[in-house]
């Protein structure tokens, strides 16, 4: 998402998305016996999508992000109904066109800086068409 045209998905929500909840952690070691028994059902709508009219799923183009772990073809869930914050990841309109930044609120602007040093800053100020449109809250990664 450098600077292109936004996707947006709404999601689905007609019925529960529930899956199976292990009642333990995840251990990066050993594994635990007690990982073979299951607690109750896990509602990923409720889990994440707790503003259903203010949640779009938005797909990634690009690698600008990829140090904060977002890379291109990831699922964002973006709200926009969380209000940005200084140092949230975000999905920005600027002069036309999206692009998903950690956002550097300033009295007289902001920055839109990518977590890829390959990639510039981005300043916005009073001569820029901005806004933060939605608010990054979850990615949903695919590994291959």
């Amino acid at each position: 998402m450098d600077k292109k045209t936004l996707r947006i998905f709404r999601p689905g929500l007609s019925t529960p998305c529930e899956v199976p909840l292990s009642g333990g952690t995840v251990r990066a070691g050993f594994p635990s016996p007690a990982d073979d028994f299951l607690d109750m059902p896990l509602d990923l709508n409720r889990e994440l999508v707790p503003n259903p009219a203010s949640t779009f799923f938005v797909r990634v183009e690009g690698d600008s992000m990829t140090g904060d772990g977002i890379g291109d073809g990831d699922l964002l869930i973006v709200d926009r109904a969380v209000e940005p914050y200084d140092g949230c990841i975000a999905v920005c309109y600027v002069d036309g066109e999206f692009t998903v930044k950690r956002v550097k609120l300033e009295a007289a602007g902001a920055w839109l800086l990518p977590s890829n040093p390959a990639y510039p800053p981005i300043r916005v100020d009073a001569d820029n068409e901005f806004s933060i449109w939605g608010v990054v809250r979850h990615v949903v990664k695919t590994f291959k």
